[in-house]
């Protein structure tokens, strides 16, 4: 699973067209952000190239976060 977000200054077209990318290829969002513009996509490793290409959203793969 990976994190879309939208860089500063991207706009929301630019967050849907992202998305609309991550479901063509392939991708299923299963959950979207209210406090900060973007969503989580389960989407495979090797297409997510198609959407680090992408100048205004960062992607970050999902992962556990431990606080020690």
């Amino acid at each position: 699973m990976f994190n879309i977000t939208l860089k500063e200054g991207g706009s929301v077209e630019e967050l849907n067209k992202a998305k609309e990318t991550a479901k063509q290829q392939g991708g299923e969002v299963k959950h979207e952000f209210t406090l900060i513009k973007g969503f989580t996509v389960e989407f495979p490793r090797d297409r997510t190239h198609t959407l680090e290409t992408n100048q205004h959203i960062h992607v970050e793969q999902d992962g556990e976060v431990k606080t020690q």
